[in-house]
């Protein structure tokens, strides 16, 4: 059931014109240079510390890591991360 509700995202995304983010509940990550991070489609917070955020997706997780963070910003999909980012990690589940 998967594999199909990808190819009709898929197909969605290249027919319809309809952004990928959207249709197959990929995260949208924007930066401003090292400082700001905005996340958006994640599925909940699992870890934050000064250095390290960790943030649950729908296919594993995102890991970033860095210095001095602040979250700005927490809605139930959406983020906004300051500090200095050095690494965005996506691990599989």
């Amino acid at each position: 059931m998967k594999k199909w509700q990808q190819r009709i995202g898929n197909w969605f995304t290249e027919h319809l014109d309809m952004p990928a983010d959207v249709v197959l509940e990929l995260p949208r990550i924007t930066t401003i240079g090292h400082f700001h991070a905005y996340i958006e489609n994640h599925r909940g917070l699992v870890l934050f510390s000064d250095n390290e955020l960790r943030l649950r997706l729908n296919k594993g997780f995102l890991r970033i890591t860095g210095e001095s963070f602040v979250l700005k910003v927490m809605l139930p999909e959406e983020i906004l991360l300051e500090g200095k980012m050095k690494e965005f990690k996506f691990i599989d589940s």
